[in-house]
């Protein structure tokens, strides 16, 4: 059990579609509006967990053609995500909109974010340590991966209102906005190889 708990801390903390959103909606908005976008990512984060536990993303991946749109879907988002990072300039980006995305805009990113699908299925398929009982390994798994994922997302909610505050020099935050963007193509790298 300790095994998969720091297996769930190494593979949440990095940084990934989910954390730098949360970073940057908190920085464009504040604690309170972000607050309700890490319930949407909370939300949609289980979600993707139910769908893999219960076989629906198999099911829904077993078509190539389905498979391939939306991989290419997700790809060319965080893409796009990445460049509007690193093309961000001297003001520390992480991901800026004009409104905030709320609720909803939480769960639509967690339903098209490829590390969700990724770390996910590494988690609940693999690091058995429960043989007595799968459903009740499953409900720990689920207890532990929550227990770990709200610190860790309102921690970087924290980093995103602190790191606005700072005032820091345009070079430093041109060198976070590339080091992020970086961050975020890692993901998309992994992704495709994974897909290869």
């Amino acid at each position: 059990m300790l095994t998969f708990a720091a297996a769930v801390f190494f593979l949440m903390i990095t940084p990934g579609p989910g954390v730098l959103s949360t970073a940057g909606v908190g920085a464009a908005f504040g604690a309170r509006v972000a607050t309700r976008y890490v319930l949407g990512l909370f939300i949609g984060t289980n979600l993707v967990c139910i769908a893999i536990v219960s076989g629906v993303t198999a099911a829904i991946l077993a078509d190539d053609r389905l498979r391939t749109l939306l991989f290419f879907a997700s790809i060319a988002y965080l893409t796009y995500l990445a460049l509007r990072i690193a093309l961000a300039g001297s003001k520390v980006a992480f991901i800026e909109r004009a409104r905030p995305p709320g609720i909803r805009g939480g769960i639509l990113l967690q339903a098209i974010n490829p590390k969700a699908y990724a770390v996910n299925t590494a988690l609940f398929t693999g690091f058995g340590f429960w043989p007595q009982s799968f459903p009740v390994e499953i409900a720990l798994k689920f207890l532990i991966v929550n227990a770990i994922w709200i610190p860790i997302h309102f921690s970087w909610l924290w980093l995103g209102i602190t790191l606005q505050r700072m005032n820091l020099p345009h070079r430093t935050q041109r060198t976070i906005n590339i080091a992020m963007a970086a961050s975020m193509m890692a993901v998309v790298l992994l992704a495709a190889l994974s897909q290869a």
